[in-house]
């Protein structure tokens, strides 16, 4: 059985990557299309606030009570590839991962949950 130390322990020594998330309304189609250097957590972060009421944007949540959680898709679309490179720039890359989705998926006015910002 795995106590509470091991598991803080695992915790701490996870590495989070940096990628590209979307959350989708399938009933509406509006997104949010972001960036952070932690991906998975971010995403976790989000799906938290809506469903505590807490989230900080005040469209999505409004969308998240109307519809309900399971009209919404929680999604990493791409991730940062680490490289060797000494000239590779993780938060440039990220960027431009973000606007490259931002042009496949429709995301900002009222198709999206307007999010101009990577997130970290």
């Amino acid at each position: 059985m795995t106590n509470r130390k091991t598991l803080k322990r695992q915790y701490l020594e996870t590495n989070t990557r940096a990628g590209v998330y979307a959350i989708r309304n399938k009933i509406t189609g509006r997104a949010l299309v972001a960036g952070s250097t932690n991906v998975q957590g971010t995403l976790n972060r989000h799906h938290f606030e809506l469903r505590y009421g807490q989230h900080r944007n005040a469209k999505l949540a409004q969308d998240w009570v109307e519809h309900g959680e399971t009209n919404f898709l929680f999604e990493v679309l791409d991730m940062v590839k680490p490289s060797e490179d000494s000239a590779f720039d993780a938060a440039q890359e990220l960027e431009m991962l973000v606007s490259l989705w931002r042009q496949e998926i429709p995301c900002l006015g009222e198709l999206g949950y307007d999010e101009p910002r990577s997130e970290p």
